[in-house]
């Protein structure tokens, strides 16, 4: 018989879902709950809300190392290598325990574009036992930046939650949601920033002569996007609410300028809907022909290309299904316990 050892897992993360912003860093909390679930005792400090001063991320370190030596875990798992790896590399010292980082994208970024975060990084990935990177594109740029990341780093992403993300009848979540307009229908979940390349995607989808294109998220490029024909500007809707509107979409547009990795792509492939992703970072690990389509995030005229080709393909969609089950964030939360452990690398 197959004995599997539980732990004490210290979680440090500098975003997690709260009151005040339910949908911040909700990829964290579900693979803590699932790593709670496999029966680990985790106790976790974190940020739960969003603004606030540089002083925050002080406190974290200070409520980190209180609660390593008041909770003694087996293992600290930080989410973020700077500023929360810092943190949960203080808390890991104090309670002599084994540490493991994930790079989730914006924290690798930031080495060498903001001054002190690169010799900050070094410090966290060296003291680390382990770094788990959210995609392979992650990993080549972190080992590219932080030599010291070779031999240490796993690909492990955040997973899906094959439950809340399926395949639904899209008619009835249609009506429930208010969203009518001419079919294809297509949705783009995330804020309307540069980042998500908005601008570009309401301009290539301009181009088609039908079709309604709903934005799910608020930012400062909204403006640029109000009083378009056939844009529906839905704003930030309850995070519970999400996966009602990718199940009643057409096709899913993340179109974004660079993804390290494609959550929201996952969570519309569960759902067995088609998607336009680019082609920097993530999404190529993920989508294939028949379940959506690569664009240049630079050209409108590729992602129009994209739009039309990814309405053709099938909606539901059982290949799509398929990739997000090698995903389950189960198995993901698996995987990560097997590298807290030490068993796996």
């Amino acid at each position: 018989m197959l004995f599997v050892t539980t732990m004490r897992i210290l979680l440090v993360s500098q975003m997690y879902p709260g009151p005040e912003a339910p949908d911040l860093g909700v990829f964290v909390k579900q693979v803590a709950d699932a790593l709670e679930q496999e029966g680990n005792e985790v106790e976790r400090v974190v940020i739960d809300r969003r603004g606030g001063t540089p002083a925050k991320y002080g406190l974290l370190a200070a409520r980190a190392a209180a609660a390593a030596r008041r909770f003694r875990p087996d293992a600290v798992y930080a989410h973020f290598l700077f500023p929360a790896g810092a943190a949960g590399a203080l808390a890991a010292r104090l309670s002599r325990a084994r540490l493991v980082v994930t790079a989730h994208g914006r924290d690798v970024r930031n080495v060498g574009a903001i001054p002190g975060v690169a010799a900050a990084t070094r410090m966290v990935v060296r003291q680390a036992d382990a770094v788990i990177a959210v995609s392979d594109f992650l990993r080549r740029e972190l080992e590219a930046k932080l030599p010291e990341a070779r031999g240490k780093t796993t690909v492990i992403d955040s997973g899906v939650d094959l439950e809340r993300f399926r395949h639904r009848e899209p008619g009835p979540l249609r009506a429930e949601l208010g969203w009518e307009g001419e079919e294809p229908l297509y949705l783009c979940v995330g804020t309307l920033d540069e980042r998500k390349n908005v601008g570009r995607l309401a301009d290539a989808f301009g181009r088609l002569e039908r079709g309604s294109l709903a934005f799910v998220g608020d930012g400062p490029l909204r403006d640029r996007l109000a009083g378009r024909p056939r844009v529906h500007l839905v704003g930030r809707v309850p995070h519970e609410r999400v996966p009602d509107w990718i199940a009643a979409c057409d096709v899913l547009c993340q179109p974004s300028l660079i993804e390290p990795f494609g959550q929201t792509v996952l969570e519309a492939l569960a759902t067995e809907r088609p998607v336009v992703a680019t082609r920097i970072g993530g999404p190529p690990e993920l989508v294939t022909r028949e379940t959506g389509v690569l664009v240049d995030p630079d050209s409108v005229e590729s992602i129009e290309a994209g739009l039309r080709e990814a309405a053709e393909l099938p909606h539901p969609n059982p290949p799509a299904r398929a990739i997000a089950e090698q995903h389950d964030v189960r198995l993901q939360a698996r995987r990560v316990a097997e590298v807290l452990r030490g068993e796996s690398q």
